[in-house]
């Protein structure tokens, strides 16, 4: 196999374990989604993949998730619950951030990219809340509401991204030490 379609593989085989992570319980808004669209917006050579792969495996895992575990709250099979385009859309963004962010991986970045994710996650996916939603009213105030209800859920985004991922990070620099068919011109960590 050529070394790129190895990494390749590698690298969606740990964006694929990371999504269906999500089916381990946790506290709300805890997931490596945030950590999957850096991590794949550090690694792969191909910007698509990027943004393709990390997507793509959010949505298979939501896929299972919508039609096991909240398969109560819809009528049917669901393909896409309401709204995913607004959590989709923020993933879309911090892969794009991600992409400008780490021409080199650094400690500094990494953080950086932390709190970056969980911004953008925060702002996109409670802004679509507020715009499609019936719960607040569609005033700056209703909004300012939305957004001060969401603060605890934001918790659970922030260590999600600060636990997933350095272990994506770490586990993948340290497979790249160990087996040099992963190195990949693309980046050097620092």
């Amino acid at each position: 196999m050529k070394k790129a379609k190895i990494s390749f593989l590698v690298l969606t085989a740990f964006i694929l374990l990371a999504a269906f992570s999500r089916l381990i319980p946790h506290v709300p808004n805890f997931s490596p989604l945030g950590a999957i669209a850096l991590f794949g917006a550090a690694h792969f050579y191909h910007k698509w993949h990027a943004f393709f792969i990390p997507v793509f495996a959010t949505w298979l895992s939501d896929l299972i998730i919508n039609n096991t575990i909240y398969s109560a709250n819809y009528e049917g099979f669901v393909w896409f619950y309401p709204g995913f385009y607004w959590q989709y859309g923020s993933y879309i963004l911090i892969v794009l951030f991600g992409l400008l962010l780490f021409k080199k991986i650094t400690v500094f970045r990494t953080i950086g990219g932390i709190a970056m994710s969980t911004l953008v996650f925060f702002l996109v996916s409670n802004f679509g809340v507020w715009l499609s939603g019936t719960m607040y009213t569609k005033t700056i105030e209703g909004l300012i509401t939305c957004y001060v209800a969401a603060i605890p859920f934001a918790k659970g985004t922030f260590y999600g991204s600060l636990i997933y991922t350095p272990i994506l990070f770490g586990a993948y620099y340290l497979l790249q030490q160990k087996f040099t068919v992963l190195r990949t011109p693309k980046l050097r960590y620092n």
